[in-house]
């Protein structure tokens, strides 16, 4: 089953966190139906979402994450296991068949157990590991270039800042389905830092 979804998002791990970045333009085929989409999604203090796909089961998916991943800190008192997230995501959508939540998302965080952690998932239910970086949407072929040349087993979570937001800018000159502006955000073990874009410019000067 082929999927082409209008966006470009990214993800890269690094030693001390994970770096997500992805456009703002949201569109209903060629149909550019937003221009200020935040593809972000802050699931709990450890964990951010991308988002790719249908709106409306993307929002589904993420409020039942949310609230999987709020419930278990609170009743444990210990944020919840990334794996154990990424795996409970990968059943609702596995399990859901034969309706098909059409969606695509990058789970990156940092994880009580394993540290800097980031795992893709598709419409199927399939879940993999990404130990480096990663690119989703009609403009990930465009990212991953810039991704493939650029990253670094060693990278700080301010280059991988600017090689996100480069990767997204290739995407978006090169892409129609891609545009709009840029956002980041980083993930490491001490929470979710939401990249503005005076600190986006200030980063990547």
């Amino acid at each position: 089953m082929r999927l082409e979804t209008r966006t470009t998002t990214v993800g890269i791990v690094t030693k001390s966190g994970v770096v997500l970045a992805t456009d703002r333009r949201v569109t209903a085929g060629y149909y550019v139906a937003h221009r200020h989409g935040k593809k972000l999604w802050k699931i709990d203090d450890h964990v951010v979402a991308t988002m790719s796909g249908g709106v409306a089961d993307l929002q589904y998916l993420l409020n039942v994450l949310t609230y999987k991943a709020r419930q278990h800190r609170i009743e444990t008192g210990k944020p919840m296991e990334l794996r154990a997230l990424a795996n409970y995501a990968s059943s609702l959508l596995f399990y859901s068949r034969p309706i098909i939540f059409i969606v695509h998302m990058i789970l990156g965080g940092y994880d009580p157990v394993e540290g800097p952690i980031m795992y893709a998932l598709d419409w199927l239910g399939s879940v993999t590991r990404e130990t480096k970086y990663l690119a989703t949407g009609s403009g990930s072929p465009y990212a991953m270039g810039v991704l493939e040349s650029e990253y670094k087993e060693d990278l700080t979570i301010d280059d991988a800042a600017k090689i996100a937001y480069r990767a997204v800018r290739a995407a978006i000159m090169n892409d129609p389905g891609s545009g709009e502006g840029i956002d980041v955000v980083s993930v490491t073990g001490n929470g979710v830092r939401d990249l503005s874009s005076t600190s986006v410019r200030f980063i990547i000067s």
